[in-house]
């Protein structure tokens, strides 16, 4: 017990010596002394974000190790910015918008006077992104303030305009704004304009306690209280100042609240156009009304809002908000797309849940299949299951030829993809529901395709909506499934699959390379040399789909991309090239399915048999499952594969 306290007492003190080192009073003459050694101290509020946000570095995606990256994101300079990595999945593009629009406003380009809108469907993370933006101010260093300012204003407000070029000169820095009405009433009569005598201190951005973070919920339409936005007069000091004395404005409005930081708008356009137009003086001129009869408040914020995209349009189409949708920058934040990012984000959000009952493997697979479906829009180039494929960043031949399907020219023909389908919510919603009810024995992807499909049929959607989503669902997440087990079934009933798989590879390079360079093959145990087999080549490229004129291309491709893979110093294995993987692996399972299918579908075992059976389920424990979850899909693959 006692060393449990001893290091609670420990970290308490770490905690409060970490304050304390942060912490600075002094005069505002000694402030001025800190600033030319640090230019960095008065930056404005974009410029503190986005020095906060890329703190932690960033990766340019196409030029990573990563070959489905590279093929997603090749010729685009998108980065991963790692702030954001760990909890934000699939949307580096919007993040990737965000950031560059703070670095904008940093360097005090337009959109430094622009409204940052995020713009997407329920539950694609708007509010998530902002909340992660404020933690970013939160976690930077406390700023310089004029001490006791109800804005926490800069500083260098003190210094009066016929003196600001000199100083300027002096510090290196620019002066931006005016001095509050509260603050230049204490300058006149606490201080007799002495400015340089005037407290500073440090002040810590903090969204709870009002710091530097204002937030502006939805407002009533038939109570729309500007006081939200930019305080009020405290009516209780009226006995003692009159109306135009400065102590008795109560500046706790939103933009005050948010001076030197952020001010976020939630669901910004469930306001009326009226109520929003402060934020045109805001971001244009920097400054805001004073209540009563004070004048204006100069602010130094990003302002951030977001709402839906139906609301977005139905305030597009008001010809009279034309002032207020010119100052701002609209960054769509859709939801992931990605399969693979799809699973982080349900494995992260389980892992924050008190959950812990066994997950099959593919069981979030085929959640993740089902929920980026619903956001994809139709193409006459292939499929949906393909499209998904393709923009999991995998490599994708068209049926019949060496023609490659290029997951970009899909996403340039879609114009709302990721605006509309499943939330993340939905999803989790179902797998909770599932983990609920199996909390001993877990879940697996037929548990989870049942409850997902019972919710469709209870949740409140469009006829023709619930009709394809259960299409989905049981026709083709059922294909899909039943192409997945397969696979895993006979991956773990052949000893060796990988090394099998190899040998079938190097196989095949050896008589593509001979077939390409018109050469013969040494065989690797005779050295005998032989012709390059062509019944062997068209026995594993007609796996695919690739026969006849197509044949001989195709063969080049692979050659030229391996060629290129060894060039560049990557390991080149039976999956570097995923066309020809998927052959090798079709291939493979055709020699070993009668086998399997004898083992899952035997309801009276001989001796052999079971031992045989007793195998594969230990080999799919070792694969990830439990006894239970390898019994399962092992009956499903008995009642659904290899039918005779």
């Amino acid at each position: 017990m006692g060393t449990s306290t001893g290091s609670f007492a420990d970290l308490i003190g770490e905690d409060r010596k970490a304050r304390q080192e942060h912490s600075w009073t002094g005069t505002f003459l000694e402030y001025l002394e800190l600033v030319p050694g640090d230019p960095t101290i008065p930056k404005l509020a974009h410029a503190r974000l986005y020095e906060a946000v890329t703190a932690a570095g960033a990766t340019e995606l196409g030029d990573t190790d990563d070959p489905h990256l590279n093929h997603l994101f090749g010729d685009e300079r998108i980065k991963r910015y790692h702030y954001f990595e760990k909890e934000f999945f699939g949307i580096e593009r919007s993040i990737a918008q965000i950031v560059r629009y703070l670095h904008s406003a940093a360097l005090r380009g337009e959109e430094s006077r622009q409204v940052l809108y995020l713009m997407g469907p329920v539950g694609a993370g708007k509010s998530s992104l902002v909340a992660k933006l404020q933690r970013a101010l939160e976690e930077t260093e406390p700023v310089y303030a004029i001490d006791g300012c109800p804005i926490a204003e800069e500083p260098l407000h003190l210094v009066p305009v016929h003196l600001r070029r000199s100083f300027s000169d002096v510090l290196g820095v620019p002066i931006e704004g005016e001095l509050c009405p509260m603050c230049r009433h204490r300058l006149d009569t606490e201080f007799g304009g002495r400015y340089e005598d005037v407290p500073v201190a440090r002040v810590a951005f903090s969204r709870h306690r009002r710091r530097g973070i204002g937030v502006v919920p939805p407002v009533d339409p038939n109570n729309q209280d500007t006081s939200v936005l930019i305080g009020s007069v405290d009516i209780s000091k009226l006995d003692r100042y009159s109306e135009s004395d400065p102590r008795v404005l109560d500046l706790s409005g939103a933009f005050n609240v948010g001076n030197r930081g952020i001010v976020e708008f939630i669901e910004v356009f469930k306001n009326e156009p009226e109520y929003l137009h402060t934020m045109i003086t805001a971001t244009q001129e920097k400054f805001v009304p004073a209540p009563g009869r004070h004048g204006t408040v100069y602010v130094d914020c990003a302002i951030i809002a977001h709402s839906n995209e139906a609301e977005w349009q139905k305030f597009k189409a008001d010809h009279t908000n034309e002032a207020i949708m010119d100052r701002i920058v609209v960054v769509k934040v859709p939801y992931n797309l990605r399969l693979s990012e799809e699973i982080k984000i349900y494995e992260k959000m389980l892992r924050e849940s008190q959950f812990r009952a066994h997950i099959a493997p593919h069981t979030l697979e085929i959640a993740s299949m089902f929920a980026i479906l619903s956001r994809l829009e139709p193409t006459p180039k292939c499929d949906l299951m393909t499209k998904l494929r393709l923009y999991d960043g995998e490599e994708v031949v068209k049926k019949g030829t060496t023609l490659k399907l290029s997951a970009k020219s899909l996403q340039e023909d879609a114009h709302r993809e990721g605006l509309f389908g499943i939330s993340t919510r939905f999803i989790m919603k179902a797998l909770d529901n599932a983990l609920a009810d199996n909390p001993e024995v877990g879940i697996n992807p037929i548990s989870v395709r049942e409850a997902l499909v019972d919710m469709v049929k209870r949740a409140d959607l469009a006829e023709d909506t619930r009709k394809l989503y259960l299409e989905f669902l049981q026709d083709t997440l059922h294909k899909a499934y039943l192409d997945i087990l397969e696979k895993e079934v006979t991956r773990a009933f052949v000893f060796s699959f990988e090394q099998q798989a190899e040998d079938l590879f190097q196989n095949y390079l050896d008589h593509a390379e001979a077939y390409v360079n018109k050469s013969k093959v040494k065989d690797r145990n005779t050295g005998e040399e032989l012709r390059p087999d062509e019944s062997f080549l068209k026995s594993v490229e007609e796996q695919i789909g690739i026969v006849g004129s197509a044949a001989e291309g195709f063969r080049q491709e692979v050659m030229s991309y391996l060629w290129a893979a060894t060039r560049r110093g990557e390991k080149v294995s039976y999956r570097a090239y995923e066309p020809l993987r998927d052959a090798l692996e079709k291939k493979l399972l055709h020699s070993v399915r009668d086998m399997s299918r004898i083992v899952t579908k035997s309801r009276t075992r001989d001796e052999e048999q079971k031992d045989k059976y007793d195998t594969l389920i230990q080999r799919m424990i070792e694969l990830g499952y439990n006894e239970h979850s390898a019994e399962v899909v092992l009956k499903y693959a008995a009642n659904n594969l290899w039918k005779d």
